[in-house]
């Protein structure tokens, strides 16, 4: 399984706004410092916004800003929220499932169970967890702003 960038950079901004102060943080300055398009991280602002994970502030001195504590954020919940299409394989949509051993195979509960694993791992960290290296953390992003 591979999570969509758009997973990737809303995971990335969660944690940039969670080890910034409370300052409203500009989505431009967010995208120079982690690497990202600001033109797309617009959008997953957008959704994390609608998710309530942040709050925007529109203005002179707005920008962006975590709604909650990182502690009450869990990362399985992003994921889910921000993913599109957790169908590992076309016999998880009955809808479109073209297979023809599909009535009989295990290969969709092996999936199923694998998936299910992968967001229990998810669902047990919070954005706090992922933020315990903060000196780490910051001297990378230090390092993307010079490079930049």
């Amino acid at each position: 399984m591979r999570l969509t960038r758009f997973t990737d950079n809303g995971l990335r901004c969660l944690i940039y706004l969670g080890l910034s102060d409370t300052d409203p943080t500009p989505a431009g300055h967010i995208a120079q410092m982690m690497g990202m398009s600001e033109d797309h991280l617009v959008k997953v602002v957008q959704r994390l916004a609608a998710l309530g994970y942040v709050r925007t502030l529109r203005g002179r001195g707005g920008g962006i800003r975590l709604a909650r504590l990182p502690e009450a954020i869990n990362i399985g919940e992003v994921v889910r929220a921000t993913e599109d299409n957790l169908q590992l394989a076309s016999c998880f949509d009955p809808e479109h499932n073209d297979c023809p051993i599909a009535s009989a195979c295990l290969l969709s509960c092996a999936l199923d169970s694998a998936l299910r694993a992968f967001f229990a791992e998810l669902d047990r960290l919070t954005l706090a967890d992922l933020l315990r290296p903060r000196r780490a953390l910051s001297q990378l992003i230090e390092q993307q702003a010079l490079s930049a």
